[in-house]
């Protein structure tokens, strides 16, 4: 009996030690799961949290990205303009050196020809010299004027021509002067443009025919300032009429050996000037979507009109189409990467005030250049003109020379007819007055003289040995 009460109560106790345990599990389990609750609770407030986080993460990364991108393309311009000054550096080099080594070259013309004329002139006083002493005053005077006459042309040829040398030199040291000045207000220039591009689109917005003539007014500026003289370099709104009616460019730019470049302003501002006001990230968007399709309008529009076909005008196949605000074209140009390809497929190159500047500068200086080979071509015709000139001169001296060696042949021929031989004219003269004949005036007493020695020497026509007192002498001189 008391083994089944102890078995009893062990049971009795199991039963509530088992009871007592399962209250308990179940009151941690309750636990459990409301720590469960409140985890989930806090991982949801975690992951949303990161959420936002990635989200903020995901924009800043892509500001970064338009960021790098835009900078890319400033690197990239800033290097296309290092690349033009290095090469409108390069080239003024070049030509300074050509233009020095013609000053070289026609400095030692100029010390040849001047070389040339002392030497003639000291010639042409010693054949002077001669003459009068041989033929006397009248001689003198009529070779001194004609040696005048001929001197006098080619003295004022020389003068010329080195005033136009000096003026050339002038000029070339004025142009290297204004082209170190003007490339800094280019710079200064580009930099005013853009901002005042910037400050007027959004006055302009809307307004299709305004924005047309500012892009025009724009583009009359940049050709002002690059020094271009409108009417003589280039020419506003020039109409030509075709087949398809009248066709008038803004510009047409005329180049040497008689070529023309064609400039277009196209301005569209109005999806530009959305896309720089918006604040909202998809209408930024959408906005520079539209403005990249109406910079491609523009340029199939000019496309479409063929300028460079056009009737009198010689130009390559290209139209410059104008952009008067240089970061519209930079933001069609980062949204559409092949903008630029496809323009110059359809024979359009945009040009923005920066880069039209430096286009039209060094059309300045080809001209620069050209105005100089054209003036190097005349002094080279100056110089052969001279030389051609010399050249007939001295012929003509060296014909007189030889007439007068032939002058002076017959000369002392005659004279020595008279006084030479056997039965000579002065002996036969003499005998006249040992005849009985009657004089007023006697015959020189020194060819009288001379003529009786000569009675018994043998007469010829040679006049080596019976030259005149003044022959001898000369002959002496010049021995």
């Amino acid at each position: 009996m008391e083994l089944l009460v102890a078995l009893g109560f062990s049971v009795v106790v199991i039963v509530v030690g088992y009871l007592w345990h399962r209250s308990s599990l179940a009151h941690r389990l309750s636990e459990v799961a409301q720590q469960q609750v409140q985890l989930e609770s806090k991982l949801a407030v975690v992951e949303s949290q990161l959420t936002s986080k990635e989200s903020l993460i995901a924009e800043k990364e892509s500001r970064l990205s338009e960021l790098k991108g835009e900078l890319e393309v400033e690197r990239q311009q800033s290097a296309q303009l290092r690349n033009q000054l290095m090469q409108l550096g390069e080239e003024k080099a070049r030509r300074d050196t050509e233009l020095e080594q013609k000053e070289v070259h026609f400095a030692q013309q100029i010390k040849q020809l001047e070389e040339s004329r002392t030497l003639l002139k000291r010639e042409f006083e010693a054949l002077a010299q001669e003459i009068l002493e041989a033929k006397g005053k009248s001689f003198q005077e009529q070779s001194q004027q004609r040696l005048d006459a001929l001197l006098k042309p080619m003295t004022s040829e020389m003068k010329g021509f080195k005033e136009r040398i000096e003026k050339i030199h002038q000029f070339d040291n004025e142009q290297r002067s204004k082209l170190t000045t003007e490339l800094q207000q280019l710079k200064d220039l580009n930099a005013k443009i853009t901002t005042e591009a910037e400050r007027l689109s959004s006055a302009l917005q809307g307004q299709k025919k305004m924005q047309g003539n500012w892009g025009e007014l724009m583009l009359e500026n940049v050709l002002d300032s690059s020094g271009l003289r409108r009417g003589k370099d280039y020419k506003r709104e020039v109409s030509i009429n075709t087949e398809e009616g009248r066709q008038r460019p803004d510009v047409v730019v005329y180049l040497p050996q008689n070529k023309h470049l064609i400039i277009d302003a196209k301005t569209s501002l109005s999806a530009y000037t959305r896309y720089v006001n918006a604040e909202d990230p998809h209408e930024r968007a959408q906005a520079l979507k539209e403005h990249a399709e109406a910079m491609q309008a523009r340029i199939k529009e000019l496309s479409d009109k063929s300028y460079f076909k056009l009737n009198g005008l010689n130009s390559p196949e290209v139209v410059v189409m104008f952009v008067p605000i240089e970061s519209a074209y930079v933001e069609a140009l980062k949204y559409n990467e092949t903008l630029f390809q496809e323009a110059i497929e359809k024979q359009v190159l945009v040009a923005t005030p920066t880069t039209l500047l430096t286009a039209l500068n060094i059309v300045r200086q080809l001209w620069r250049f050209e105005d100089q080979s054209k003036h190097s071509a005349q002094l080279a015709d100056r110089a052969e003109k001279v030389y051609s000139k010399l050249s007939s001169f001295l012929m003509s001296m060296q014909d007189v020379g030889r007439k007068l060696d032939s002058a002076r042949t017959s000369y002392d021929k005659a004279l020595g007819q008279l006084y030479s031989g056997k039965g000579n004219l002065i002996k036969q003269a003499a005998e006249f007055k040992e005849l009985g004949v009657s004089v007023q005036k006697e015959l020189p007493a020194d060819l009288v003289e001379k003529a009786s020695l000569e009675l018994d020497a043998p007469y010829t026509e040679s006049t080596s040995d019976v030259s005149d007192p003044a022959r001898i002498e000369s002959q002496q001189n010049s021995d």
